[in-house]
């Protein structure tokens, strides 16, 4: 394939996974570099057919600088640093890597779960700083038996169903995308928003970010909740309004929360830090090293298959792009 492909990467030690791709689609216009603004993309990207990129903001402007490009494929499953809109009224196609760290964000929010409900953090701290105690995590409840609310019902969720399977939690899930045949095939009841803030002991959330899910988590939702429930959050940080959970874990609202994602990313300060009933680590769910491995494949290949006419791995805004 003629085409010059643009990769803005941040985290990743080189592109030597992304450039085997492209190689094997005998492509070998490719430029690789690290933006860090509009400015800094365009001129990593002038000319490019192609444009993979990790938490680089692509604008309006940057797509109205770039009128060769076809295709924006990002790293991960979210495209919040993508403006959608844009790209679909300029017949550019934007990817995504939907299906790549089920297991691993599973396990994470698992880990989460553990670590709040057995109180893990709280006695590694005092133990030390030399307090050997095993009342200062009181009280701690079983957790077998419990019920686990999931906000989006996808893969993820269904693989914490089954790792979980030996716990005897009953499941519910709010998920206005779906319908009674999607969880047919699983232990788990639809239910509406309140239904599930009010019946759950543990709330995993699990959503996209939209209009609809910002601050979804919201002082009325914490209210709503019970006092002895946790909170999960590996999704995204801006599903949860972090003032009002900071007020509701104050006015002991709910019992605890597991956080992955924030609000602003990274944040080095937070009140919820203080906490020990908040469980914090820094959006790394999705990690493991084969993980990090199939992300970068299958990003690179959506540039790849949609220039050549296939179909990405993941296709956002398909019903909004022209035929080829």
């Amino acid at each position: 394939m003629s085409h010059r492909i643009a990769v803005s990467q941040s985290d990743f030690p080189d592109a030597r996974i992304e450039e085997r791709v492209f190689a094997e689609a005998d492509v070998d216009d490719v430029v690789v570099g690290s933006a860090d603004s509009e400015e800094e993309l365009i001129t990593l990207a002038e000319g490019a057919d192609g444009l993979l990129v990790q938490y680089a903001e692509v604008t309006e402007s940057v797509l109205d600088a770039l009128p060769e490009l076809s295709v924006v494929s990002r790293y991960g499953i979210g495209v919040d640093n993508v403006d959608v809109a844009a790209a679909s009224e300029r017949d550019v196609a934007v990817a995504n890597v939907p299906s790549y760290c089920e297991e691993e964000v599973a396990t994470h929010a698992l880990s989460l779960l553990f670590a709040l409900a057995r109180k893990t953090t709280v006695y590694d701290r005092t133990v030390k700083s030399g307090t050997w105690d095993w009342k200062v995590g009181r009280p701690i409840e079983a957790l077998p038996g419990k019920t686990v609310g999931f906000v989006a019902f996808g893969k993820i969720p269904r693989t914490f169903v089954e790792l979980t399977a030996g716990f005897d939690f009953e499941y519910l899930t709010y998920d206005p995308y779906i319908d009674d045949e999607d969880v047919a095939d699983s232990p788990v009841d639809r239910v509406d928003f309140e239904t599930l803030l009010s019946e759950s002991e543990i709330v995993s959330v699990h959503a996209p970010l939209v209009d609809e899910t910002h601050h979804l988590f919201d002082a009325d939702a914490f209210g709503r909740m019970d006092s002895s429930a946790f909170l999960l959050n590996t999704a995204r940080g801006p599903i949860v309004d972090e003032a009002a959970l900071y007020d509701a874990l104050e006015a002991g609202e709910l019992a605890g929360a597991g956080l992955d994602v924030m609000e602003e990313e990274p944040t080095h300060d937070s009140p919820l830090f203080d906490r020990d009933d908040v469980v914090v680590t820094p959006h790394v769910a999705w990690y493991s090293e084969s993980s990090i491995d199939e992300l970068r494949r299958k990003a690179a290949e959506n540039v790849v298959r949609y220039l050549r006419g296939d179909s990405p791995h993941g296709f956002v805004n398909e019903s909004s792009i022209g035929e080829r």
